[in-house]
């Protein structure tokens, strides 16, 4: 789903009372981490919208070799989760335009973050969203595991 449909249907949630929660990252390679901290975040309120890094700024994020996966595969892995109920790619390194045009209730993140460090914490702000930390607080991390996927398969 794209930002302006995503925003439309976001619109409709919160005129039916919805409480809407808004989590994003490049899930470029889905661990365990992942599944805590969108499982946490659908906690958090009635409908969750995962926003996901298209591929351009994955790599400008990532590094060359980055994306394993390419946005439309990811999105799909994503969205087969229980846990979420809309996917949204979007081409920004982070989700501020994101977070401004589907106005959640929340902004959630996973544990890498504090409140303070979360890139999109101002645009939540000035819509009024929260700011939540949610997940595993063991380091999960997608580096680490292509580090040891590739020290296997030297």
């Amino acid at each position: 789903m794209d930002i302006e449909n995503a925003a439309k249907l976001a619109e409709r949630l919160r005129a039916d009372g919805k409480r809407i929660v808004l989590a994003n990252g490049c899930f470029d390679l889905l661990h365990v981490g992942h599944v805590r901290y969108l499982e946490g975040a659908r906690r958090l309120g009635d409908v969750l919208f995962v926003g996901l890094n298209g591929d351009a700024a994955v790599s400008r994020l990532k590094g060359q070799g980055r994306p394993l996966l390419p946005a439309a595969e990811r999105a799909e892995i994503v969205g087969a989760l229980r846990a979420v109920d809309h996917v949204v790619v979007f081409d920004e390194d982070t989700a501020d335009r994101l977070v401004t045009r589907l106005r959640p209730h929340v902004h959630a993140k996973g544990t890498d973050y504090t409140a303070d460090s979360v890139p999109e914490r101002a645009a939540a702000r000035a819509i009024g969203a929260e700011v939540a930390i949610t997940g595993d607080p063991k380091d999960h991390s997608t580096r680490d595991l292509i580090a040891v996927i590739r020290e296997r398969f030297r």
